[in-house]
């Protein structure tokens, strides 16, 4: 079976085990599958003081590049922001984008954010802030066990784009937190940083997957099928 190779690049706190469970269904089914560790975030003792926007954007164009042909590019939650601007800066190299209850988002996430980094906020506030429908005990429990606290510097910087071709890459927007018709209708009414490149867009395929924030762990099956059918779409020659 041929298949667009997948890049897999998890949200805030997480590295590259957060897919784990996903990327294993998708070799299973055939795919190559490669997840990334974002710089700052290889451990708790990374050291973080200097990391910004464009340090990710240049770790996710390193891993496109080194694929042996154009990728489905996954990105889950705040990476929606260097993932659009990855696809600005490479868009012949990336069939496909993904966003896992993510967008493409544009400008800076957080310019007043002053902080060195941003750890992980309490099972009280992430609740609030985030649904968690499906999650596990022990799955909350390895989440706060694992989680780095986010490079401050990624959020108060915001990528310049200049490449319209990012405007034609075919891209799927998976809604778990909030159905698709909530995001779109909140879209058009606040036009948030996180929502703000899906007005530019020319080939979105919104889908509904009912479940918590973290979906590759709350419903990674489900969500390596819908990656899975993008990839063999995207597939070199198709």
């Amino acid at each position: 079976m041929t298949t667009a190779p997948i890049i897999l690049v998890p949200g805030f706190w997480l590295g590259a085990w957060a897919w784990d469970e996903v990327a294993a269904a998708l070799r299973g089914d055939g795919h190559d599958v490669t997840a990334v560790t974002l710089p700052g975030l290889e451990s708790a003792e990374a050291d973080r003081s200097a990391i910004t926007m464009s340090d990710h954007v240049d770790a996710i164009c390193e891993a496109v590049r080194a694929a042996d042909a154009p990728v489905v590019l996954a990105v889950h939650s705040g990476t929606g922001f260097p993932g659009y601007a990855a696809s600005d800066r490479l868009p012949d190299r990336i069939a496909a984008m993904v966003y896992v209850d993510s967008a493409p988002g544009i400008g800076a996430m957080d310019p007043d954010f002053d902080g060195v980094e941003m750890p992980l906020p309490s099972r009280e506030k992430l609740a609030d802030e985030e649904n968690l429908d499906g999650l596990s005990e022990e799955q909350l429990e390895t989440f706060r066990r694992r989680a780095v606290p986010q490079p401050g510097g990624v959020l108060r910087e915001g990528a310049e784009l200049t490449n319209d071709a990012r405007r034609e890459i075919p891209s799927t927007i998976i809604c778990t937190g909030f159905p698709s018709e909530q995001v779109k209708a909140y879209a058009e009414e606040h036009n948030p940083a996180w929502l703000g490149g899906l007005a530019e867009l020319r080939n979105v395929t919104w889908v509904d997957l009912p479940t918590s924030h973290w979906p590759m762990w709350s419903r990674p099956r489900e969500l390596a099928g819908i990656i899975g059918d993008v990839a063999k779409a995207h597939a070199p020659g198709a």
